[in-house]
């Protein structure tokens, strides 16, 4: 499908703004601490939200604009693509994402590590929903997003 320029750069812009609040929803409000891997599938949206932003404010250059968020969708894919690995069990997930063996290396990193309260695994699904885990939803709407803005900024006419 493509839309007009204008209009993709909003549906980016709400669907990233829409992903972030569900993320720090299920937080704060839901109780779910997100692991590494999650926090990290945070990141290229808050790109995409300054990058779409920018694309409203610099129109002209709104197509390069929503071409560089389509990449930071399919980053965010990359990343959601590598943790549902890692919930499964494919591959190991990164040092920090609180599986066995992180021991502490000294009393003061122990201590850090306690105050910090329990850290999330990365290897254990959270909010398990119709067979997908929230990275693997998560892998579904960021590659779904990706292909959409790239599709746009490619096809799309000028303006609007």
């Amino acid at each position: 499908m493509t839309l007009p320029l204008r209009t993709a750069v909003w549906l980016a812009l709400t669907a990233a703004i829409l992903a972030l609040a569900n993320a720090f929803a299920m937080q704060y409000l839901a109780g779910l601490q997100p692991c590494v891997l999650c926090v990290w599938q945070r990141y290229p949206y808050g790109a995409v939200i300054l990058l779409t932003a920018l694309a409203l404010i610099l129109p002209g250059q709104a197509r390069w604009l929503l071409l560089a968020s389509g990449l930071a969708f399919l980053v965010d894919a990359g990343i959601a693509s590598f943790h549902v690995g890692v919930e499964q069990h494919w591959w190991q997930g990164t040092a920090s994402c609180g599986a066995e063996g992180a021991t502490p290396a000294s009393l003061a990193d122990l201590k850090a590590q306690l105050a910090a309260g329990p850290v999330a695994r990365c290897d254990e699904p959270q909010g398990v929903f119709l067979g997908l885990s929230i990275a693997g939803w998560n892998l579904a709407f960021a590659l779904s997003l990706a292909i959409l803005s790239l599709r746009n900024a490619v096809f799309s006419g000028r303006g609007r």
